[in-house]
């Protein structure tokens, strides 16, 4: 038996919003969009590295306010290559964390946050 990751549902209500903040500001890529019909709610898959989101559009689908925790090995590059982009709504700052990580939050535009979060290196003991 074997678990995938889990991909999170995130609500959103604006398309141009979502991806405006999903690509032009995270730097993920859409890597599949549907819709039953072309008036109807849009569902999306989003991406970057391992890690995948989907959007939803649709009511039911994901609670706004949500949030997830992402490892990353490189929290303090991302959050340099953030602060480049001058994102006129978010500019994130990294907090170091008393269960040792450090960790950068951005909410969305629809009120959901994500947490990206590197392990802090434990200083070794010295003999």
């Amino acid at each position: 038996m074997d678990f995938q990751p889990a991909i999170p549902i995130f609500r959103i209500f604006d398309e141009a919003k979502a991806r405006e903040f999903y690509v032009g500001f995270l730097g993920f890529a859409v890597d599949w969009e549907h819709r039953f019909e072309p008036d109807m709610p849009l569902y999306m898959q989003v991406s970057r590295g391992g890690l995948r989101i989907h959007l939803s559009e649709h009511h039911g689908d994901g609670t706004p306010g949500s949030a997830i925790y992402v490892h990353t090995d490189d929290v303090t590059g991302y959050h340099r290559e953030l602060t480049e982009k001058r994102y006129k709504y978010a500019r994130p700052g990294l907090q170091e964390q008393s269960w040792g990580a450090l960790c950068l939050t951005v909410g969305d535009p629809f009120g959901n946050r994500l947490t990206f979060a590197e392990p802090l290196k434990k200083a070794e003991a010295e003999d």
